[in-house]
């Protein structure tokens, strides 16, 4: 498991070779104000042997992302974008999808329901990749749990003393809630056609 300082390291890897050249150990430590190149030589070893990084050794800007990697994922039923549902967690199958990105926490899948996300693009029958998390920013999609009992997927915020969690669809009210737990954040979206 990648700590924070990896992923960061990770990411703006990866940033600057999609920029065009990767960064040297020196140019890691800058842009992260990490004091030694020996942690950052490590967190680069790491990477390597977690299968994110293939390095040269002794060669400057020698670092190259390995291929997206197959993540299993267990889809746990359906959720509501649309009206609230009531939420019952029962593994139907796995899911397999690929991704370059690095995900700090557990991962989930649910199917959605409704029509409530339609404006940002997710639709009824598509598949949410959840990264399980109990916090989120305002403007997150989110999968919560409202009133202890009902799931949606929304997008978060907290505003007046109370949360609104608001659909992306014109025609349809926002939920507004005392009692919210945020599961997680919407991570990634998968379609079939």
């Amino acid at each position: 498991m990648l700590n924070q300082t990896a992923i960061d390291i990770y990411n703006f890897i990866k940033q600057s070779i999609n920029d065009g050249y990767p960064p040297t150990v020196r140019e890691i430590c800058a842009a992260l104000d990490i004091k030694s190149t020996s942690t950052v030589h490590k967190y680069i070893n790491q990477l390597a042997l977690e299968g994110y990084l293939e390095k040269q050794d002794n060669q400057n800007r020698a670092l190259r992302l390995c291929g997206e990697k197959k993540i299993s994922v267990p889809l746990v039923g359906e959720i509501a974008a649309g009206t609230p549902i009531l939420a019952i967690e029962n593994i139907t199958e796995y899911i397999s999808f690929s991704s370059d990105r690095y995900y700090s926490g557990d991962l989930f899948a649910l199917k959605i329901k409704g029509e409530s996300m339609i404006n940002i693009g997710i639709f009824d029958g598509d598949i949410v990749i959840i990264e399980k998390t109990g916090y989120a920013e305002n403007g997150d999609v989110v999968a919560a749990l409202v009133d202890d009992e009902n799931a949606t997927v929304k997008t978060f915020f907290r505003e007046n003393g109370h949360f609104r969690l608001q659909p992306e669809n014109d025609d349809m009210e926002p939920i507004i809630s005392d009692n919210v737990q945020i599961l997680g954040k919407v991570a990634a979206l998968i379609r079939y056609f």
